[in-house]
């Protein structure tokens, strides 16, 4: 026969699962209300990107380049910084890293129009139509009309990517003796 279960054992049971629950409920309060809100970066950032920015104008790719990745460890989340970044990379024609870039773009905010635009601009300079069409397909549904920036990109994507020419050394004709 089981021996019947007192009210001060049963309390002292749900008292430490209660307990456990409790912490559980201030650990994670206490973890959330210490982090900002996805919308705002930090000034810091901000006021890099600006740099940056003013940098790029004045031709400077070296200096926006070091100013924007410093903005991007200042705050990951700063996607103008990242899609910053990607333009001064398609104007030092390097396509695979402005890739990269628009996609950590987008890991931020899928649906941005631009950054879809300038990764499907990119993807064409390296070659990749088929998935800059599959982003052309993406602005489009996004748009729902007229957009400028799926105009843009079906210009680019029917103008195809450019064309490689391998250079030849050239070796001098040895001089007859």
């Amino acid at each position: 026969m089981a021996k019947p279960v007192s009210p001060l054992e049963t309390m002292m049971r749900f008292s430490s699962v209660a307990l456990a629950a409790a912490l559980t409920v201030v650990c994670v309060s206490t973890s959330l209300s210490g982090q900002r809100p996805d919308a705002q970066i930090d000034a810091r950032s901000m006021q890099l990107l600006a740099q940056g920015r003013s940098l790029m104008t004045a031709g400077n790719l070296d200096g926006a380049t070091d100013v924007l990745e410093t903005s991007v460890a200042v705050d990951p989340r700063n996607r103008a910084a990242f899609l910053l970044l990607a333009r001064v990379a398609e104007t030092r024609d390097l396509p695979g890293k402005a890739i990269r870039l628009y996609r950590e773009a987008l890991l931020l905010e899928p649906n941005d129009v631009a950054a879809l635009k300038g990764q499907g601009e990119a993807l064409v300079a390296k070659g990749a139509v088929v998935r800059a069409k599959d982003n052309l397909v993406k602005i489009r549904t996004l748009c729902k009309g007229v957009c400028p920036e799926a105009t843009q990109l079906a210009a680019v994507i029917a103008k195809g990517p450019p064309i490689a020419t391998a250079q030849v050394e050239k070796t001098p004709v040895a001089a007859k003796d």
